[in-house]
């Protein structure tokens, strides 16, 4: 989220440049995967803001494909970036602009971009009979009344706008930690351990401790008060971008690593799919619910592994494209789940088929992106509404 394209740095002691134009394409094909995931969420059976007429199980495993890995690498990238970030600007500079960068749109993301979706979530799911702006009054005042089966509707609320919150608060933290000694990442000797194989092991078992350790105790939440397993793996993985971001003899074993990397998340995904119909209707033993939230871990790693190391064998290069892909990611990421909320839910009283609804909602959620970053990108005043500097830059 924090990825904004940075000036060519200085080099490392050892001379070797850490222009990493390959972190820019992940970052944008980390969101751009997320937008279609929550179009998926829209089809599937898990409970979301709203959902199709045409909800069924038949695409949840291809979602869990990339679910337990997706924010995951997104914190590590934004780690990373806030590593470039952090040599270029005292800490409290870095704050002040961090807060600013993604305070005010968290602020007006969870005012004026998210209500919709908790709208059509009421309308749904307790058929609320009042007009948008009605409800708007109550989201406005913290009205916490709607409420189906002693379940309510926190409001306001940041929905999927969670990720910025935590990402402001992981960059204020370690903010105050360069305060306190701007130099201490360079003195971590972690790294001797992740040449060789140690890359692919090692974080793997941190994954897994975290997973067996936090995961059944502390439900993921997105309440930043409560979520303690969330933070224990979405902080470390900010603060192993951070660290890791010079680290280029680590970029050049990630590289190496590719092809075990990713046989490790595909062997870890088919093991995890077995194991969720074998037991879909039954207790698994104790010690394999162990094993599998392992394998879950190693899903996590290997995927997040292969896609840097892939993408520094043959991304490593920056058209003129990517410029402009990498500062829309933000404005696309506050869009696009409101307009995936609001327009499947308005394709759904046309009664669509559902391959047609699909292709629909997929074109009406990219044009829409697209569009309002056009005018965003081009209107200084909502510009630092959406993530951008007031002024081209």
């Amino acid at each position: 989220m924090t990825m904004a394209t940075a000036p060519s740095p200085a080099p490392v002691p050892d001379g070797t440049p850490t222009r990493l134009d390959f972190l820019d394409w992940v970052r944008v094909g980390a969101f751009g995967l997320l937008i279609f995931y929550h179009i998926g969420m829209f089809y599937v059976s898990w409970d979301w803001h709203a959902k199709s007429d045409h909800a069924s199980p038949w695409a949840e495993p291809l979602m869990m494909l990339s679910s337990p890995w997706r924010l995951t690498l997104l914190f590590l990238v934004s780690g990373i970036a806030t590593r470039f970030m952090a040599d270029r600007l005292p800490p409290g500079i870095l704050a002040r602009s961090r807060l600013i960068r993604l305070g005010i749109p968290l602020l007006f993301g969870m005012a004026v971009v998210v209500p919709p979706q908790s709208y059509v979530e009421v309308v749904e799911k307790i058929a609320y009979p009042g007009s948008y702006w009605q409800f708007w009054g109550q989201y406005l005042s913290f009205y916490q009344g709607f409420c189906r089966d002693g379940d309510c509707l926190t409001l306001p609320t940041w929905n999927h706008l969670w990720f910025v919150a935590y990402l402001l608060v992981y960059t204020l933290i370690l903010s105050m930690s360069l305060m306190i000694n701007r130099d201490w990442s360079r003195s971590i000797s972690l790294f001797r351990w992740m040449n060789g194989a140690g890359l692919l092991v090692l974080p793997w078992l941190v994954l897994a401790g975290l997973r067996v350790g936090l995961a059944p105790h502390f439900p993921v939440t997105h309440a930043l008060i409560d979520d303690w397993y969330n933070h224990a793996l979405s902080f470390s993985a900010f603060m192993f971008g951070f660290v890791l971001a010079r680290r280029m003899k680590v970029w050049a074993n990630a590289e190496r690593l590719r092809w075990a990397a990713l046989v490790l998340g595909l062997a870890a995904y088919a093991g995890l799919q077995l194991y969720y119909t074998a037991y879909a209707d039954s207790e698994p033993p104790e010690a394999l619910r162990i094993a599998m939230r392992c394998t879950y871990a190693a899903q996590q790693w290997g995927f997040i592994l292969a896609i840097l190391g892939f993408a520094r064998r043959h991304l490593n290069h920056r058209p003129p494209i990517l410029p402009y892909l990498s500062r829309g990611v933000f404005p696309f990421y506050i869009l696009h789940q409101t307009v995936i909320v609001c327009a499947g839910h308005g394709l759904k009283k046309l009664g669509l088929p559902a391959g047609w609804e699909f292709a629909a909602l997929v074109a009406l959620t990219l044009a829409a992106c697209l569009g309002g970053y056009e005018i965003i990108r081009h209107v200084p005043v909502l510009r630092p509404l959406f993530g951008l500097p007031y002024a081209k830059g």
